[in-house]
């Protein structure tokens, strides 16, 4: 009996003397917690804010030679025309302005390029005081491209302004 006693007498001294019984699961979620606490209550609140809203935009009538300063350029909105509506489109700045992908139709009438999907220069009216491109040249396939086109930018971008000939400005009114 004396073996059984002092053997647990060894135990219970061991148990009671050792750091690792604190280390517990459940002490550890405990702490957890707590640390969590801690970091919510005396980290710094920011107060939330609301967004800025867009300024509102006039609607315009644009000729291809009054719509070619908004390219983004010079801290200018970026607006291009898809079949006669202009739409703003300087949240897509890294697509359509300076140095982006689609930069050349920006202040531009972008129908033909985007129908026939390619971004050459050649795609663009040479004549900016000509008659408007009306695209009567164009394949079914082509003209869906287009339409397709349109569709994103009237879910995406807000239109601002109408393009037509120059000489056509009084007639849009």
């Amino acid at each position: 009996m004396d073996y059984v006693e002092n053997r647990m007498a060894q135990e219970a001294a061991k148990q009671t003397g050792n750091a690792e019984s604190f280390v517990t699961p459940l002490n550890l979620v405990l702490l957890g917690m707590l640390l969590y606490t801690a970091y919510s209550w005396l980290r710094p609140h920011t107060p939330a804010t609301i967004p800025k809203e867009e300024p509102a935009v006039v609607f315009q009538t644009f000729t291809p030679r009054t719509l070619l300063p908004y390219n983004g350029e010079k801290d200018m909105p970026v607006y291009l025309a898809v079949r006669g509506r202009v739409f703003d489109v300087t949240r897509g700045r890294n697509f359509y302005g300076p140095g982006g992908p689609y930069a050349n139709f920006a202040g531009r009438d972008a129908s033909r390029g985007l129908a026939c999907g390619s971004f050459d220069e050649e795609m663009l009216t040479k004549d900016l005081d000509g008659p408007l491109d009306t695209l009567s040249d164009l394949d079914k396939d082509q003209l869906e491209a287009l339409q397709g086109w349109e569709e994103r930018f009237l879910e995406k971008y807000l239109v601002v302004g109408k393009l037509v000939a120059v000489g056509d400005e009084d007639k849009a009114k």
